[in-house]
């Protein structure tokens, strides 16, 4: 019997607790109709008897309070909300038991944001992870020296598993399903609760804000010229004598406060306009090609693939709800 332990933070997303219950009891019910034995048994912990989530507009009865808990073979994280300063601080207690519980051979699975009060255990130090992409800056911020994959819908690492934004973490609770049980039972989940068993990348859902959370006035600035002049065709060091920067320094500079080179960053910025025209005008893929400055198609094919994991057309047809008429 694989024992479940579903976190119930305070500040929770409550269908990041009854979500993962709901996957591993009804995996139970698929083995109990194959003639099987149910594998998981699944307990909702928390800090306290009753947790309020939602604002206060639900309260969760949890099965056992920390102290109580049967010792788990898997962790389970939901996302947390609100403030994050606030919701770390709220479920801190957790920390120390999850260090704990790992070292005494228990995996951990965070869903979403949940990774933030994973990555609070200094476990994933040194690791990779994913996270909701809008979430991205921040988490490098917070936690330098884990190598973030925001591209990632699952990343799994020394019994250490991560997944990206949003519904995401259906792909997870299979993936989970599937090293536990079988990969016809992973099928089988997928297809009862209608999930797309293959996604590997959460880049098409993506929306580039630029990573503005530093504090180089410059580089702002420089970031704010070419989001307004993306269309152009400048090179860094026409940038460096604009805005009166040496280009090393500058080029340092750029990527501490953004993550990004100055290329990165420019192609990212023409892709995120791309995609808004192919989302919503009735342009071809050429014309929205060169309306971003582009003039190669392969290019911008490979280019766009690489940032969006679809092609042009692709993501054309399946954004654009005039694309079929």
């Amino acid at each position: 019997m694989k024992r479940i332990a579903i976190l119930v933070p305070e500040t929770a997303v409550i269908e990041g607790i009854a979500d993962p219950r709901y996957m591993f009891t009804a995996v139970n019910e698929f083995l109990k109709s194959a003639g099987k034995q149910p594998l998981f048994s699944v307990q909702l912990i928390g800090l306290t008897p009753e947790v309020k989530v939602s604002e206060g507009l639900f309260s969760i009865h949890v099965d056992a309070v920390l102290k109580d808990a049967t010792r788990p073979d898997l962790i389970v994280i939901p996302p947390i909300s609100g403030p994050l300063d606030v919701a770390l601080r709220l479920n801190s207690k957790f920390i120390p038991w999850i260090v704990q519980q790992y070292e005494q051979g228990a995996e951990v699975a965070s869903l979403c944001i949940g990774s933030f009060l994973l990555a609070e255990t200094g476990l994933l130090s040194g690791k990779t992870c994913s996270t909701h992409w809008l979430y991205a800056n921040e988490f490098r911020n917070r936690y330098p020296d884990i190598e973030l994959r925001d591209d990632k819908v699952v990343t799994e690492q020394n019994g250490l598993y991560t997944s990206g934004g949003g519904n995401t973490y259906w792909n997870l609770l299979l993936y989970l399903v599937e090293k536990y049980t079988s990969r016809e039972m992973a099928i089988l989940a997928a297809k009862y609760f209608v999930l797309d068993i293959g996604r590997s990348s959460q880049s098409p859902f993506s929306i580039f804000k630029g990573q503005k959370v530093h504090n180089d006035a410059d580089i702002a600035r420089i970031q704010e010229f070419i989001e307004t002049n993306y269309q152009e065709k400048i090179t860094v060091d026409e940038l460096c004598d604009r805005f009166g920067i040496a280009r090393r320094t500058f080029e340092r500079r750029f990527k501490k406060a953004t993550n990004n080179t100055v290329l990165e960053y420019w192609q990212r910025v023409k892709i995120e306009a791309a995609k808004r025209q192919l989302e919503v005008s009735r342009k071809t893929v050429g014309e929205v090609m060169y309306e971003v400055g582009y003039n190669d198609t392969k290019a911008f094919r490979d280019i766009f693939k690489k940032v969006t994991s679809m092609s042009p057309v692709d993501y054309r047809n399946k954004y654009n709800k005039e694309a079929f008429n």
